[in-house]
């Protein structure tokens, strides 16, 4: 499942949790907050430290204005800061003539002033702790075993630090969130309901595939099987034998549409060997001539590969159906933290939406997973079908092209 947030971050299993980029996130979230509100200060002490030699009016005025400047620049910093945690998030730029955006002003000032600097001290506490231990050898009149154990302890702390950083840097960024983005709140819980549907209609799809693949095959399997047998003990050319072969060819031929409507349910070739191995065997039984090109370097999340097969398999079947085409290419590449897949194809284009050709319900599938679709077909053509799907590597291994 995709990781949208820190907060979920917190509930993946510790080793994923700490080779993921959430940690570091998170720190640069807490740092860059505490930096400002520590400059600030600073500042301003340091306009009062010379107040002797500039006057008090004009400390407190300068110190008013570093202050006010301050809080100026923490609105755009707190929206940086909160896609660290929370990239979902899209608060908007209002004015400060409007409400939004005096809310926005007075939480940076508050952030500044205050907030920024409980933010630096839960890093420094949390960083702190292990940093001495691991600094034990060093310290004056250390003792042996505190030259050997600090090191220890602190090595295995020091992954522990990223828990407490990443809860409250979380924390953080649902308030500023809940401030600078209100309006956003509710979209995000609808596009995660809509996530989480999709998530539960597949789960129901495996679930049937397997009751299929399971059950009913199976005993279509040994029906089949009975006839064949049932048809060699039969005279040959007899009226019963002949009923026995028809029977064996429907059986055959129903065994046939079952697999058939199995792999239209979930592909069980998707779920043990990845996404060019099902795409491989789709265009093995396509009747337009494919050529495939995908390079994964590893598995990807479960619902990112059924987005991305059966974006491919309705591509294709509209191109077989309706496109003319003699050749069909498709090709699949990691690009940062995309997954993009790309179905071109020589037929005569003019392919629509709003046709009824399957691909609304095609960019709708791969919204769920936010991912988008896009999509070149002029009359004559040729079409080329594009699909960018955000991705999070598995921990699995290597999946080949």
């Amino acid at each position: 499942m995709i990781t949208r947030t820190v907060l979920e971050a917190l509930t993946r299993h510790p080793l994923g949790f700490l080779r993921s980029p959430w940690p570091w996130r998170s720190l640069a979230h807490l740092l860059s907050g505490g930096a400002l509100g520590v400059g600030t200060w600073l500042a301003v002490g340091g306009l009062f430290a010379a107040r002797g030699r500039i006057g008090l009016g004009v400390t407190v005025v300068c110190a008013l204005l570093v202050t006010g400047f301050a809080a100026l620049v923490s609105g755009p910093l707190e929206r940086w800061r909160l896609r660290l945690v929370d990239p979902e998030a899209r608060p908007a730029r209002q004015g400060l003539r409007t409400p939004a955006g005096l809310r926005g002003l007075g939480y940076g000032a508050v952030s500044v002033l205050a907030v920024g600097w409980a933010d630096l001290a839960l890093t420094i506490v949390a960083l702190g702790i292990p940093g001495v231990l691991l600094l034990a050898p060093w310290q004056p009149d250390a003792v042996l075993w505190a030259s050997i154990g600090g090191p220890v302890a602190g090595v295995l702390l020091l992954p522990v630090a990223a828990y407490p950083i990443t809860a409250w840097a979380g924390a953080r960024g649902a308030l500023s969130r809940a401030v600078l983005a209100p309006d956003e709140v509710e979209l995000t819980e609808v596009r995660r309901s809509r996530a989480r549907l999709v998530d539960a209609y597949e789960a129901e799809r495996r679930r049937i595939e397997r009751d299929l693949h399971d059950g009913a095959q199976q005993r279509l399997v040994a029906l089949t099987m009975k006839l064949g047998l049932a048809g060699l003990d039969l005279p040959a050319g007899s009226r019963a034998a002949r009923e026995v072969a028809q029977a064996h060819a429907m059986a055959k031929e129903a065994l046939s549409e079952l697999r058939e409507l199995i792999r239209g349910v979930h592909p069980q070739v998707l779920t043990e060997r990845g996404l060019p191995a099902a795409v491989r065997d789709v265009a093995g039984r396509s009747p337009v001539p494919v050529d495939v090109d995908l390079e994964l370097p590893a598995r990807t999340a479960e619902s990112v590969e059924v987005a991305a097969y059966f974006a491919i398999c309705e591509a294709l079947t509209n191109t077989a159906r309706h496109s003319a085409a003699t050749r069909c290419r498709v090709t699949g590449r990691r690009a940062g933290p995309m997954l993009v897949i790309e179905v071109y194809d020589d037929g005569r284009g003019g392919a629509d939406p709003a046709a009824g050709s399957g691909l609304t319900g095609l960019a709708d599938r791969v919204a769920a997973v936010d991912g988008r679709m896009l999509l070149s077909s002029p009359p004559g053509g040729p079409t080329r079908l594009r699909v960018e799907i955000p991705v999070e590597s598995t921990e699995e291994g290597p999946c080949g092209s």
